[in-house]
């Protein structure tokens, strides 16, 4: 998978280092120089990229036009915003994700400007404080205003279905998607060989009827 990380700030150089952790080709696009120095001395200089993640200029010399997925996490909502519409509408980016850091901007990053995925993170938190349980299993992290979908998080019960199974055989519904599995200290970016094991701590992207049958995969057949 191909990332462009726009912002090399802590967040975009978490997910960075994640990434490369898991075999993804990433590139971080930073124009701060004291930001690109600490990013140079963490991470293959051919990998960090300075310039500013709104010139179109710069993200095609990036590699945009082949990015699987264009992360725009800096500190500035309107950067975030004005990138994530270049990379989607200009370079037809598949999948374009924004950090939203006011909450009160949060209404304008919607599909009609770019955004696939927009991360508020004030939003998320809230939800953690709070720790709404959905279902018998499911912990509710964040909602996304579209289609009813959510980020949630579950454990696997040893006793499920789906242990000691592929991915790829568990019958995943089309419109859910397995973002990262939490096993012990370890942080998998789960594929169609990765097999779940009981007490696998899973995060998932799912609309309603998703969330139903991720339950009954995951959950206790008692």
């Amino acid at each position: 998978m191909k990332v462009i990380i726009i912002g090399g700030g802590q967040v975009g150089s978490y997910i960075a280092k994640l990434l490369l952790e898991n075999n993804c080709s990433v590139r971080v696009l930073e124009k701060r120089e004291s930001v690109l120095d600490k990013l140079k001395r963490m991470f293959p200089e051919d990998i960090i990229i300075g310039g500013n993640g709104t010139d179109p200029n710069i993200l095609e010399s990036s590699g945009v036009m082949e990015a699987d997925v264009v992360a725009a996490v800096t500190g500035a909502d309107e950067t975030n915003l004005v990138a994530a519409t270049i990379a989607k509408f200009e370079f037809n980016v598949p999948r374009v994700i924004a950090r939203v850091n006011n909450p009160q901007n949060a209404w304008l990053f919607n599909a009609g400007m770019g955004v696939d995925v927009a991360v508020n993170q004030a939003d998320f938190l809230a939800h953690l404080v709070v720790e709404v349980m959905d279902l018998k299993n499911i912990l509710t992290l964040m909602k996304v205003d579209r289609d009813n979908y959510s980020i949630v998080q579950l454990i696997v019960d040893s006793q499920s279905e789906s242990v000691n199974k592929a991915v790829r055989d568990l019958g995943i519904p089309k419109n859910t998607l397995l973002i990262a599995i939490y096993r012990g200290e370890d942080i998998i970016i789960p594929h169609g060989d990765t097999i779940i094991n009981g007490g696998d701590k899973i995060l998932a992207f799912a609309d309603e009827e998703g969330k139903i049958r991720i339950n009954e995969l995951f959950g206790s057949r008692l």
